[in-house]
């Protein structure tokens, strides 16, 4: 079995304006699926970047 060593993870609180409706979609978004409002906006992020095509595979 492996051993669980538990790690800080590198975070930086930042500010941010998001649109009334756009807050309420994402709140009920990250309640539909158990999370976080922080959380969804991190793997909604990290979705887009993985998935973002570059200018250069174009």
């Amino acid at each position: 079995m492996a051993n669980f060593i538990p790690k800080r993870s590198e975070k930086e609180v930042i500010s941010m304006r998001i649109s009334t409706d756009k807050l309420a979609a994402i709140d009920g978004k990250a309640a539909q699926y158990g999370i976080s409002r922080n959380e969804f906006i991190n793997q909604c992020i990290d979705f887009a970047l993985q998935n973002l095509e570059d200018e250069e595979n174009k």
